[in-house]
């Protein structure tokens, strides 16, 4: 699955340092997560380290972008494969 930000986001920039892989950026009015980036922290953490860091709880599981863990570990490997060639 991957994980998005609310509207009540707050703009207090703990997020964004916090992902491992680069997947939130500051949209147009709040931040925003990119779902082709997103693993929801599997490979790095137990738990979505946005999510854990968010001081107004604004950080959700995103319905339209749905995967299991399964999905999410070679998601996982393949970002980490283009980091290393990058």
């Amino acid at each position: 699955m991957s994980l998005k930000i609310l509207d009540t986001c707050v703009n207090c920039d703990v997020c964004e340092p916090a992902c491992p892989n680069k997947a939130i950026s500051m949209g147009e009015d709040y931040y925003v997560i990119d779902p082709a980036l997103c693993t929801e922290c599997v490979g790095h953490h137990d738990e979505p380290q946005c999510m854990v860091v968010c001081p107004v709880e604004c950080i959700v599981i995103d319905p339209e972008h749905v995967e299991t863990h399964e999905q999410l570990e070679p998601k996982y490997r393949q970002l980490m494969a283009k980091e290393t060639t990058a």
